[in-house]
């Protein structure tokens, strides 16, 4: 199958998945309990995947101009999630007075529709470099997007919207995946810098928006599975990596 129809279809499971996470913070009979463990293996595993895949591959392509994309890549994520966007983090937001004001939770929203749209971005270079990197990076952001829908749909429901609209919001976190998917397909030429500015962002969701909420949580259990995440890696890349 041609590598950018796989890179769709696999932004259209990424998807989903976002749009799961919504359902999930919507319909109050579910568990929220399980998705910390997908917030631990997820920042493990696009851990070692950036570092590890996206950043080597990145400096292949673009060379001595690769750690300039990648910090370009994190500081745009920091930009619009953490300076546009005020008290953003992963999970169930729970301080409505925090997000009284609706614009508060559009703003949420905002920020991460641009880390979306990269998630996107990446899944597509993956696929363009080779079958192994782009399987690798859609299961690292497959792995967040559950927590991701799940954490913007709570943001808008605190802002003071609709379960209707909150539930839109984790649909267009979606719909922002696979248009960076199809973006890079149609400016395939422009890998050398979508895949190492997509590294900067992915090395951002990692290790400053998903493992700070690891941290949060009591005992070593969660540090625990964040290693799984990263042994996930290293056992995909010793048995499957192509030599």
């Amino acid at each position: 199958m041609n590598p950018l129809v796989i890179s769709v279809v696999l932004g259209l499971t990424a998807a989903l998945a976002n749009g799961l996470g919504g359902f999930i913070i919507v319909q109050k009979n579910w568990s929220h309990a399980y998705l910390k463990y997908f917030v631990a293996l997820g920042s493990g595993f696009m851990l070692a995947a950036a570092i590890l895949e996206m950043i080597p591959e990145g400096a292949r392509l673009a060379h001595d101009r690769t750690p300039f994309f990648i910090l370009a890549g994190y500081l745009l994520v920091h930009f619009f999630e953490h300076t546009v966007t005020p008290h953003f983090h992963f999970g169930e937001e729970t301080h409505a007075h925090e997000f009284g004001h609706m614009h508060r939770g559009y703003s949420v929203l905002f920020g991460l529709l641009i880390h979306t749209f990269f998630d996107g971005i990446a899944i597509a270079s993956g696929f363009l470099v080779s079958a192994w990197l782009g399987w690798i990076i859609f299961v690292a952001v497959f792995l967040h997007k559950i927590p991701e829908g799940f954490t913007v749909a709570s943001v808008m429901l605190a802002s003071g919207s609709s379960r209707r609209t909150a539930f839109g919001s984790s649909a267009l976190l979606g719909a922002a995946t696979v248009a960076g998917v199809l973006t890079m397909s149609l400016l395939s030429h422009w890998l050398e810098f979508g895949l190492p500015i997509a590294a900067g962002v992915t090395l951002y969701v990692a290790a400053s928006d998903l493992i700070p909420e690891v941290n949060k949580e009591p005992g070593v259990k969660m540090a625990f599975v964040v290693f799984a995440g990263v042994a996930l890696l290293l056992t995909l890349r010793y048995y499957f990596k192509p030599i």
